[in-house]
């Protein structure tokens, strides 16, 4: 009698496990288009080096979060010498040639129609609104992920723009320009440096930096860029024009929030680094 032909064993049912966030070494984003984010040119050996002397001390999450501390206390130095330089040039009046004409145009330029709009757009960069929503977006883009880079990256970014303009303004205690000469609602806090500036830089560059991780096509890129560029600008230019900040004021936010914000990308990528374990920057 002929055998019978064995009946196939049937096929591994597969079960599929809860979604979970992904763990930082995990995460797949480590390019920006073409640009390998875990790569660095030679010079840079030193501060890679040092990056996982830190991991191997420390742990990755320590390697992480020292430079942010060290930048930190980095920039709010450079923010004492900034004003400190500031202090010495408006003894000679030589701010006044900058401050005052940008004040004059403001002035010039109000209606009550775009200082309505302006006042809305400026309020969305305060300090109510904008923490709510850099919470609420780092949240959507942490689930929406499954990545923890948001946080890793947003997170910091924001807090250390805080803890910038709070030394700045108590360190200086630079008066705002004239009540006289600005559109209510008013602001008496100091004017130096200008906080909606700072973290409106920092915290949409922060941002524009995590959804680049995921663009794959150089228009989606240059879009994400130009739409953090000019709700940046948009937010600085709006203090000026409200009367609420001199010109040097926003200004000098750029400069820290923009410095800030290279340190912050910096960090992130010396962290992707080490997780993956590159032998040697390229």
């Amino acid at each position: 009698m002929r055998d019978r032909d064995p009946v196939p064993a049937p096929a591994a049912v597969r079960v599929s496990s809860p979604a979970r966030p992904v763990l930082p070494h995990e995460d797949p984003d480590h390019r920006i288009g073409r640009l390998d984010l875990t790569r660095w040119p030679a010079w840079s050996r030193p501060l890679v080096r040092a990056a996982r002397w830190l991991a191997v001390l420390l742990g990755p999450y320590g390697a992480y979060l020292l430079p942010l501390v060290i930048g930190a206390a980095v920039f709010a130095t450079a923010a004492w010498a900034f004003g400190e330089v500031y202090e010495g040039v408006r003894e000679d009046g030589d701010l006044a040639l900058l401050d005052q004409p940008a004040l004059r145009l403001a002035l010039e330029l109000r209606s009550p129609v775009p200082d309505a709009v302006v006042t809305g757009f400026t309020f969305v960069g305060g300090t109510v609104i904008a923490p709510v929503l850099t919470l609420l977006v780092t949240a959507a883009l942490v689930v929406a992920r499954r990545s923890w880079t948001p946080a890793l990256v947003i997170v910091p970014a924001a807090l250390g723009s805080l803890l910038m303009t709070v030394v700045g303004k108590d360190l200086f205690g630079r008066s705002r320009p004239p009540l006289a000469d600005a559109v209510p609602p008013y602001e008496y806090s100091p004017s130096f440096p200008s906080g909606h500036s700072l973290n409106a830089i920092v915290i949409a560059g922060a941002v524009a930096y995590v959804l680049l991780l995921r663009r794959r096509t150089t228009a989606g890129r240059v879009t994400t860029i130009a739409v953090a560029a000019v709700y940046a600008v948009g937010i600085g230019l709006s203090r000026i024009y409200l009367g609420h900040h001199w010109l040097t004021d926003v200004v000098a936010a750029w400069v820290l929030g923009a410095a800030w914000l290279a340190v912050v990308i910096t960090t992130h990528r010396l962290f992707l680094t080490v997780r993956r374990g590159r032998a040697a920057p390229a």
